[in-house]
């Protein structure tokens, strides 16, 4: 019997742009023999099913059913297509966890966790793994570019410490672009990491669960054509991913080590994305973060991940879907 797959996308946040972006590539990538498929809408207006026409109607958020033709629809599975809040925070997660519908990403406490990147680099350098020197800013306790390069050296990364897809990402490299650097990163949340840059070559590394088994995607080297690799870089071609990266392997261990321990002590589930900076200095893997939603559009890494290692998307998400309902 087939089951049924709500495809939860849309979002609250300015992510939310990106998240209908994936869900066109996963929508259009699922074994319709195997799954009815059902694009599920969270938005500031409320949540909508989406029908196949178009036509929209809202959700029971009680029991999450919607009724289609005439018929209630229960869920057997979310697959989560929500960038931002509330499908990357653990919000989704709790609410689908009290409901005991299973979900193809990482649970509730995890996906809160790594939502906030200072708590994420602090708990994976606590288990060994390498990461740049920080300072975590809030904006209600105010600190001036001063006191911040009494304690950095520049240059350093200006990120918003919630959310993701590089909105509000700052690299600063002379003192007097700290100031706007901050209050630009401000205006997407209230606060902020800034982190001390690594020279060093940008790497990012999938992971997920193959038949219960920790399996590491190809690794993407990304080389941008902007400063960093930021929103546009990410989205608008203005950056080169090669999949799989150019590296020895010495580089690939190193890489594939360091990605498998920080999914085992998040305890991650379903597919992330972990990025890395490899030191030229010290010759070793530094993380950056972990997307636990990781972008599945046409200009996404993971599709070309999965692509490289043979699969197609459609087994790929196959997979993801059964080893959720398999938990």
């Amino acid at each position: 019997m087939k089951k049924n797959i709500a495809l939860v996308t849309g979002g609250l946040s300015s992510e939310a742009q990106i998240s209908y972006k994936s869900a066109e590539t996963v929508q259009a990538n699922l074994n319709r023999d195997l799954y009815n498929v059902y694009y599920i809408d969270i938005h500031a207006s409320g949540w909508w099913y989406v029908a196949p026409q178009g036509d929209r109607s809202p959700v029971n958020r009680e029991k999450f059913t919607i009724v289609d033709q005439g018929t209630e629809v229960k869920f057997d599975l979310a697959l989560m297509c929500l960038h931002g809040t509330p499908g990357e925070d653990g919000k989704l997660q709790g609410y689908f966890d009290l409901l005991g519908i299973p979900y193809t990403s990482c649970d509730a406490a995890t996906s809160a966790l790594t939502f906030n990147k200072r708590f994420t680099v602090a708990v994976v350098a606590f288990a060994g793994i390498h990461v740049a020197r920080s300072l975590h800013l809030f904006a209600h306790t105010a600190v001036s570019p001063e006191q911040i390069l009494h304690q950095l050296t520049l240059p350093v990364f200006v990120k918003p410490n919630n959310g993701g897809s590089s909105l509000g990402m700052s690299k600063v490299t002379h003192a007097a672009d700290l100031g706007p650097a901050l209050l630009k990163a401000y205006k997407e949340d209230d606060q902020i990491l800034i982190e001390e840059a690594i020279e060093g070559r940008e790497f990012t590394v999938g992971v997920f669960r193959r038949s219960g088994a920790i399996t590491v995607l190809p690794i993407t080297e990304i080389i941008t054509h902007n400063e960093f690799f930021d929103f546009e870089a990410k989205y608008q071609g203005r950056s080169k991913e090669i999949t799989p990266a150019e590296i020895t392997p010495p580089m690939q261990q190193q890489l594939e080590a360091a990605a498998r321990k920080v999914y085992e002590v998040l305890n991650c589930r379903g597919v992330v994305r972990i990025d890395f900076i490899y030191s030229n200095k010290y010759q070793q893997p530094y993380m950056l973060e972990v997307n636990t939603v990781p972008g599945q559009s046409a200009a996404s890494v993971i599709p070309q991940q999965v692509r490289a290692l043979g699969w197609n998307l459609t087994e790929f998400y196959g997979e993801l879907i059964e080893d959720a309902l398999r938990r």
